[in-house]
């Protein structure tokens, strides 16, 4: 179906990246394993930097919060730790902080570069030309989003990027989080339109009080959409 944003009133989009603007694929299986693979070497050369003793110390927090005691938090532990959250898929915030770190690295030596669908780039440049502001907002970090959206093979597309939300706002199945990036973007919920393909995300951000639309890229339309309107390809939405 097409989505009209301009019928909508939009004013800005805020956008999911796994499944809606880069396929689940290459967050399966590049960065993860990427960051599994790396994540020793990396705090035994980069363990005592500001940013790696951060995400060490959020990793050490969170542990000591789901044990209710307080735990070691030397290396080997903070590392078996971070396996078995990825193990898990949480949506640690210690975990995607020290992934991101991870992929920085891989980034700059060229190893990892961004990826996103084809239609993506095009549709960025519409809807700026149409003076839309475009955010994300993703389980991964704010840092591993930018990274992701500057090394593109469709160039750096931060250009079209107005700003980025991770965890640190909310929950992405939580109404609160919507809400507090209505605030903080200074758009009205109904003024945006958040796209995913997670059902339960774009429910949130409907009680939450935006626009959604349920992206379904190479899949199936799920039997339960919602009631979201559904498009395949972002050529789908019109400014």
């Amino acid at each position: 179906m097409t989505v009209s944003l301009s019928a909508l009133q939009t004013r800005a989009l805020l956008l999911d990246i796994e499944g809606t603007t880069t396929p689940v694929e290459f967050v399966y299986d590049v960065l993860f394993p990427y960051a599994r693979a790396h994540a020793a070497a990396y705090l035994q050369r980069e363990g005592k930097s500001a940013a790696a003793r951060t995400a060490i110390a959020q990793l050490h927090d969170e542990r000591a919060l789901a044990s209710g005691v307080e735990q070691d938090s030397s290396p080997a532990v903070i590392l078996d730790y971070f396996y078995s959250l990825m193990d898990r898929d949480k949506k640690s915030p210690g975990l995607k902080a020290l992934q991101g770190l991870i992929w920085q690295d891989g980034y700059k030596s060229g190893e990892l570069r961004g990826q996103v669908y084809p239609d993506v780039r095009p549709a960025f440049e519409r809807w700026r030309a149409r003076g839309l502001d475009i955010y994300i907002y993703s389980s991964g970090s704010v840092l591993a989003q930018q990274l992701l959206f500057g090394s593109t093979g469709a160039g750096d597309l931060t250009k079209y990027l107005k700003g980025y939300f991770d965890t640190a706002v909310g929950a992405k199945t939580s109404p609160d989080s919507y809400r507090a990036i209505s605030e903080r973007t200074h758009v009205a919920p109904a003024a945006m339109v958040f796209i995913s393909d997670v059902v339960e995300e774009l429910d949130a951000a409907r009680t939450g009080g935006m626009r959604t639309v349920l992206c379904v890229r190479g899949r199936d339309v799920p039997s339960e959409t919602g009631s979201h309107p559904v498009i395949r390809t972002f050529d789908e939405i019109v400014a």
